[in-house]
């Protein structure tokens, strides 16, 4: 293989479906894809059809969960290169076996795509509704999925060798029940402005250190928020709102967002941190949030999703012994229903205004 692929470098072992197709042989695939298949199908055929075309630059949309999507232009080389350091991080030889199980309409689900032209894997095709994994018996050596497509088809994991899981947080319980019983599996950190993860952390007991892929750096800024300096994607560093302790140029604990810090009577809240722990007793979505108080300023709320008993949960949460007593929630509201992006992210916003608070 080419040490230094470009777009047009299909590997020669790269299948799709059990089918070799050369960088030429593309556009049969791509139109039959988008004129006859399912909308899984359609949407790889539109990316397809967008990564044989002569332009060497490619455009992705974000997926809104910080606010309204955006439209982003990169080089198709740079996602050569995040594929790359992916497969150097992660072990991934030629002909290796993967499943795509992610919406291409969003960038971890074209990076899959671009993984398996670019480094030679054996690529198979699911929707992502569902368990992903019923459709067959088949061993895997590299599968993406979301939270909840782990736990829909967490009985099969153990026919996945390396299992990357990114695109919301991790439930602690289901984060629980992947370490107990998976060597193999990871939490991602990235977006789209960094073409899907630049680290990744085992999940396993005793590890909360994202460490970064092959050539990428970071560090702090004076707000403590990550910057990151990959080469292959631009000259100039990606700043992110996502708080960080750095423990090296190339570690670093993921706190939570600047932008959802809460400052009440003087203390700021990362909401996500709080959220860790109140994970331990709420099964199901939840987010905290702030509503105007004349003492404090901001006082922490906890919004949940669905119909359940506020008084009982309130009790349950003044009996963990690691929540901080301004970690607690001023008042509990329930919604029917949340907010989502359209890949699965509460949208924290939205929601909360559905309250009129």
């Amino acid at each position: 293989m080419n040490t230094n692929p470009t777009y047009k470098n299909i590997h020669n072992r790269f299948e799709l479906n059990g089918v070799h197709y050369s960088f030429e042989d593309l556009f049969e695939i791509a139109y039959s894809f988008v004129k006859e298949g399912t909308p899984h199908e359609q949407g790889i055929g539109d990316f397809l059809l967008d990564w044989i075309h002569p332009s060497p630059e490619i455009t992705l949309k974000t997926s809104g969960s910080t606010g309204a999507p955006k439209h982003m232009t990169f080089e198709k080389q740079a996602l050569v290169q995040s594929a790359l350091a992916t497969g150097d991080f992660f072990g991934l030889k030629v002909g290796d076996s993967a499943l795509h199980c992610l919406n291409t309409d969003f960038i971890a689900g074209k990076m899959m795509l671009v993984r398996a032209m670019i480094l030679g894997l054996s690529l198979d095709l699911r929707p992502p509704g569902g368990n992903v994994l019923a459709h067959s018996d088949k061993t895997y050596d590299f599968v993406a999925m979301v939270p909840l497509q782990v736990a829909n088809a967490f009985n099969a994991l153990d026919r996945v060798k390396t299992l990357i899981i990114g695109g919301a947080p991790m439930p602690s319980s289901l984060r629980q029940k992947v370490q107990d019983t998976h060597k193999g599996a990871y939490e991602t950190y990235g977006m789209t402005e960094t073409l899907t993860h630049i680290a990744a952390r085992k999940i396993k007991k005793g590890i909360d250190v994202f460490t970064v892929l092959p050539s990428i750096e970071v560090e702090q800024d004076k707000k403590e928020c990550l910057i990151i300096h990959a080469p292959y994607l631009s000259k100039e560093p990606v700043h992110t709102h996502d708080i960080v302790s750095l423990v090296s140029a190339r570690e670093f604990h993921l706190r939570g967002r600047s932008d959802n810090i809460i400052n009440s009577g003087g203390v700021k809240l990362i909401p996500e941190e709080i959220e860790k722990k109140l994970s331990d007793i709420i099964a199901r979505p939840f987010f905290v949030s702030s509503q105007p108080d004349d003492t404090l300023g901001e006082a922490l709320i906890l919004l949940v999703e669905g119909e359940m008993n506020t008084e009982a949960l309130s009790e349950e949460i003044n009996k963990l012994s690691n929540l901080e007593k301004y970690q607690k929630p001023r008042a509990i509201y329930t919604l029917p229903s949340f907010v989502y992006t359209e890949n699965g992210k509460i949208q924290r916003q939205a929601s909360r205004a559905q309250l009129d608070l």
